[in-house]
């Protein structure tokens, strides 16, 4: 009892600083989980940043200029196993802030809620750029909340679901917005947004490299690209590159989970081993191109890739051969991070400010849209209650244990001068942002200053962001571009300069690009000529019986290069005939000018430029046709509901003959019915679907393809051809089918 009263006074304190460190966690809400189940690749660490309550169902996010993490919240993605209620405009975009500034985020606050479905987010040009449904929006910023906005694109995201919708809304190196799931770039230019066509680039996420060049992916192919800079071979709209765009940068999909995954085609041969390891990816996203400076330097212009349907990213080593880019996994038989938390759900990733990488982690349970949700896949979801893991998320930080991150700077703080040496920063997002508001800022005092760093060589291509910066600022001159070219001795920053020059072509600049075209050609590096014969397009316009030999040159020198072959066919845009009769000895170009020029007299150009908004896929139209038609009678989740419709699922009628199953969805069905052994009696009709005169055949087609994709055993496919035959073959007694006939009647397969 003495020790009692007299410790009293050493255990007071001990429990006010326990009681104060309770109270202050709760107000600063920094949530502690567990990381055990996360394999990370020795030497690196993996920490929280930030986590729920502060947000829920995360998909992307954005940092800005004071370092502070904006994080897009779908929370209307599949709130439920049947798809339900996504349409709900519940999604958010929050700030994070870390005010005791120890690494995890301890506040947020809402700058924008009540969204559709928000996928992207960008802060440029002083504002922030996002999605709500099908619009893409910029809204100005006033003291973390929301000022002037402005419609960019009304039908940014129209057609197809979620999973397929355009997404990505990443600044490149030239100035323009570029999306993935998109034939479209942004860029806001004297105070007016621009929208141009470009080339489809993957499925969900997007990256660069220091050049400039785009990745991407899509589910089942982990890492694409391009070989040249965007847009640099779309000239000649009558002609669709396929060479130098789009390609597959590694042909090895291979995986190494931790564990037994619960993947959508689970019960195809192949997709998993023996072991119920997933094979090859299946859900590929969110790729990332490291630009930063903390990662060992092997580690620099590494692509990594989400894999979130086996809980892992994958490590991807990219090599650069002159004019082509290729891709290998780091290692074959282990990830740069796994885990055995089947909710560890990695969608995209970003180097930080600091140099960091940071993984946007959904958190949940299901990522398949329902849609394509195959019933296999949704009954190991609800064995192992994973349908119940909702509105949970995280945001984590990857660092290397030997490398101390950069501290984050307000960059708000910086005068434009300052900015200016940020453009040579070692780490990508740094140079990316000091670019961006260099060009906001609009102030042309820094000119002398990026002129000088334009003659900067170095790894990180500061030159290359100076110039960008200049033309940003409307700085540019044929004169300086000219002067600089012949200081230049970097290939990649010679590229870049002889696309600038484009618009300065002219009649006054002709003899002088000549020049400057005959002392690149003399360079014989395969870099500059494959620009040089890019660039010339505008110059072949104004002089062809100058530039087409030069352009002859290039196509003779690298006959057995299709990337070349196809920057010559994208700059001869309109000139083909005359360049073909002159050069007929190439067999690419023959063949593919030749197709370019009976395009061209049949009006079918690239469909890049002729597609404006986009049709729901065939199972997305399926779900919607199911959920307008079906669903009312048949149940969201198709299992039945009593005294109006028996269920679909381990229904004969849909794991049966599918041409039988498509006549029912045409001529309905009256009567009783048994449906796996239990009799239905039911008083009415399922009604003819033949008689509504705006369901197409294509339509009949997609919601026979979506219920055998959401209740079959094994899919079976018609065809609309196949649906107009059925179309005719009507019950015998003219009105609905009975069970009896169904069953008398023979169907194919």
């Amino acid at each position: 009892m003495k020790f009692l009263k007299a410790s009293k006074y050493i255990l007071l304190p001990i429990f006010a600083l326990v009681i104060f460190s309770f109270t202050a966690n709760l107000f600063l809400n920094e949530p502690e989980i567990s990381l055990d189940s996360y394999k990370v690749e020795e030497g690196f660490e993996l920490s929280l940043v930030a986590a729920e309550p502060h947000f829920s169902a995360p998909v992307t996010m954005d940092f800005d200029n004071q370092g502070r993490i904006w994080v897009v919240e779908m929370v209307g993605y599949m709130p439920n196993i049947e798809g339900t209620g996504e349409e709900e405009p519940n999604g958010r975009i929050t700030i994070l802030e870390d005010l005791d500034k120890d690494g995890r985020v301890d506040h947020s606050k809402v700058f924008l809620d009540g969204l559709v479905l928000p996928r992207a987010i960008a802060h440029a040009y002083g504002g922030l750029l996002y999605t709500d449904g099908p619009a893409l929006y910029f809204v100005k910023i006033k003291n973390d909340k929301p000022g002037k906005r402005t419609l960019v694109d009304p039908i940014y995201a129209d057609g197809g679901n979620v999973e397929h919708q355009p997404n990505g809304l990443m600044l490149n190196i030239d100035n323009w917005i570029y999306n993935s799931k998109s034939n479209f770039r942004y860029r806001l230019l004297n105070g007016k947004w621009l929208k141009e066509p470009t080339s489809y680039r993957g499925q969900w996420g997007i990256t660069k490299d220091n050049f400039g060049r785009l990745y991407f992916n899509n589910n089942s192919n982990q890492l694409q690209g391009d070989y040249v800079l965007p847009n640099t071979l779309i000239r000649n709209q009558f002609y669709k590159p396929s060479n130098s765009i789009n390609k597959g940068l590694t042909r090895n999909q291979r995986v190494y989970p931790l564990h037994a995954t619960s993947v959508n085609r689970g019960y195809q041969e192949g997709v998993l081993d023996e072991n119920g390891m997933l094979v090859n990816v299946t859900a590929s996203c969110g790729p990332l191109v490291y630009r930063g400076n903390i990662f060992p330097e092997n580690y620099n212009l590494n692509a990594f890739v989400c894999v979130p349907e086996a809980n892992l990213i994958k490590r991807n080593i990219l090599n650069f051969n002159e004019t082509e880019t290729t891709a290998e996994q780091a290692w074959d038989n282990k990830e740069f991070i796994a885990s055995t938390d089947e909710g560890f759900r990695p969608v995209n990733l970003f180097t930080g400010p600091e140099g960091a990488m940071y993984i946007v982690d959904m958190h949940r349970g299901i990522i398949q849209h329902k849609a394509f949700i195959s019933q296999y896949l949704t009954e190991l979801l609800i064995g192992k209650k994973l349908d119940t893991l909702q509105n949970a998320g995280r945001i984590l930080k990857v660092t290397h244990k030997d490398s101390k991150p950069n501290a984050i700077t307000n960059l708000d703080k910086f005068s434009t001068k300052e900015l200016v040496p940020l453009l040579s920063s070692s780490n990508g997002w740094t140079r990316d942002r000091a670019q961006q508001m260099l060009i906001t800022s609009k102030k042309k005092s820094v000119k002398k200053a990026l002129m000088s760093l334009a003659k900067v060589d170095n790894e990180f291509g500061s030159a290359v962001h100076a110039l960008y910066t200049l033309e940003g600022l409307n700085l540019l001159s044929f004169d300086f571009l000219e002067e600089l070219l012949k200081e230049t001795k970097n290939p990649k920053t010679v590229a870049h300069i002889l696309l600038l020059m484009e618009p300065f072509a002219s009649q006054s600049n002709i003899e002088r690009m000549s020049a400057i075209s005959a002392n690149v050609l003399a360079k014989a590096d395969p870099i500059t000529d494959l620009y040089l014969s890019i660039s010339l397009n505008p110059w072949l316009k104004i002089a062809p019986a100058t530039f087409q030999p030069t352009l002859a040159t290039i196509a003779d020198k690298y006959s057995f290069n299709e990337i070349f072959q196809e920057a010559v066919i994208s700059s001869l845009e309109g000139q083909e005939e005359l360049f073909l009769k002159e050069n007929a000895a190439n067999k690419f170009l023959t063949k593919n000018l030749g197709e370019t020029l009976e395009n061209r007299v049949n009006n079918k150009p690239n469909s890049i430029f002729v597609i404006e908004s986009r049709k729901d896929d065939s199972r997305t139209n399926g779900l919607k046709l199911y959920r307008t038609i079906c669903g009312a009678c048949h149940g969201s989740d198709g299992s039945g509901i009593e005294g109006m419709a028996p269920p679909l699922k381990d229904s004969e009628y849909i794991d049966g003959p599918v041409h039988r199953l498509s006549s029912i969805i045409l001529h309905g069905i009256s009567g009783p019915i048994h449906v796996n052994g239990k009799l239905y009696e039911l008083n009415n009709e399922m009604p003819a679907i033949s008689s509504n005169s705006d369901i197409t055949d294509q339509d009949i087609v997609d919601i026979t393809h979506f219920l055998q994709n959401a209740f079959a055993k094994k899919q079976k496919r018609i065809s609309a051809a196949e649906v107009k035959i059925l179309r005719e073959d009507k019950p015998k007694n003219g009105g609905f089918y009975t069970e009896k006939e169904l069953l008398e009647k023979e169907f194919e397969r």
